[in-house]
């Protein structure tokens, strides 16, 4: 037996790729001599007509059927993973190392056959992790999908194109086991402000078939608040009500997304909230003028700047005429604060604005009556 009859057996013998220290081993030489023999075979493969090829993935070497020859000799080779086989590998793939449990929870007590035969195939393995195990990918799954790498980056971005074969862009995500945190148009900044680069916008009010799709692959729904029980006919999944009237309801927004935003982003965004209200708490400090809240949500931002508040004060609306119950809140109102049907920017310019409204009208009233100088005079 010469050396190149042996790798190539050994090749053919295989099934997946083998190592240039494995193939020395074989026969009995330094891993670079094994390659010289791998290379020369290579070559030989490539210079006859053969349906056979044997492909370098990185000092790991294989043979397999070209792939002009694949579809042809499909009925005749080893099964394949069905496809909700291969959405488990996907998932233990894409996480890993992914708890058993966590995904059991994910994919259904199926998933339990789908380990077993993953881990027959040899493209799994498991360690001991407490009452149950943690999977992961073997050298050999690179070599299945054909991988030059088994880094976990190289694993994820096939992952994804094998998902995207599987069920296209709208249900990778689901296809993937992914957490995905949706938010109504009015909360979109909230998103941003958190560092959550993985977000779907979504109408969840009113949405259309295609939105009600998109609802499925979401694990968290961010609303404003009174509408959870009109949402809740379209979305069965955690619903987080948020308001975006003070700056209380920033943070306390903020907090309820923290532990799927990022921990920094956060933690900034937090301080800059905090700094922002004390800021205008310093500024109505000088205001003497007491005011009358024209609805509950003007008085949550007049309490929280500290403002005195009279029966005959000064009459501070939104500027949305009608309310929810068909009452005119606008008219005849001394001061007009714009909400987010007038407003369009990110949640904390909004807040701005409000307060803004509230202060600077307040200081342009005693101005018009003398009680103050104008800075510019």
């Amino acid at each position: 037996m010469n050396e190149k009859e042996t790798i190539e057996a050994a090749l053919f013998a295989a099934g997946g790729a083998l190592d240039a220290q494995t193939l020395g081993k074989i026969i009995g030489k330094p891993a670079n001599k094994a390659v010289a023999v791998v290379e020369t075979l290579m070559k030989e493969y490539s210079e006859r007509e053969s349906g056979i090829e044997i492909i370098d993935l990185g000092q790991r070497y294989v043979m397999q059927v070209k792939p002009m020859f694949t579809d042809l000799v499909r009925p005749v080779a080893p099964k394949e993973l069905s496809a909700p086989m291969l959405r488990t590998l996907a998932m233990i793939a894409y996480h890993q190392p992914v708890v058993q449990s966590d995904l059991v929870d994910m994919r259904g007590n199926t998933v339990y056959d789908h380990i077993r035969e993953l881990t027959d195939r040899g493209l799994i393995m498991s360690v001991p992790y407490g009452r149950t195990k943690k999977l992961q990918t073997t050298p050999l799954f690179a070599d299945y999908f054909g991988l030059s790498s088994n880094e976990p980056e190289a694993i994820r971005q096939k992952i994804i194109e094998l998902s995207r074969q599987q069920s296209g862009d709208k249900g990778l995500n689901k296809w993937l086991g992914c957490k995905v945190v949706a938010f109504t148009p009015m909360y979109q900044s909230l998103a941003i402000l958190c560092g959550i680069e993985d977000y779907k916008v979504i109408n969840a009010y009113d949405p259309t078939e295609e939105e009600i799709e998109e609802l499925a692959d979401v694990s968290k729904l961010i609303i404003s608040r009174g509408y959870l029980e009109k949402v809740s006919r379209y979305y069965d999944g955690e619903i987080i009500e948020v308001g975006s009237t003070t700056f209380d309801d920033l943070i306390e927004a903020v907090k309820a997304l923290e532990n799927v935003g990022n921990s920094q982003k956060v933690e900034l965004t937090l301080s800059n909230l905090r700094e922002l209200k004390e800021r205008y708490v310093s500024k109505a400090l000088l205001i003497e003028r007491k005011v009358k809240p024209a609805t509950d949500m003007i008085a949550r931002i007049v309490n929280d700047l500290r403002l005195g508040v009279s029966a005959e004060g000064v009459v501070i609306a939104p500027d949305y005429g009608l309310s929810s119950n068909d009452v005119q809140v606008s008219e005849g109102a001394d001061i007009l604060v714009p909400t987010h049907k007038s407003v369009e920017s990110d949640l904390i310019e909004r807040v701005c604005r409000k307060y803004d409204a509230i202060i600077d009208g307040l200081k342009e009233r005693d101005i018009a009556e003398g009680k103050v100088q104008d800075d510019n005079t």
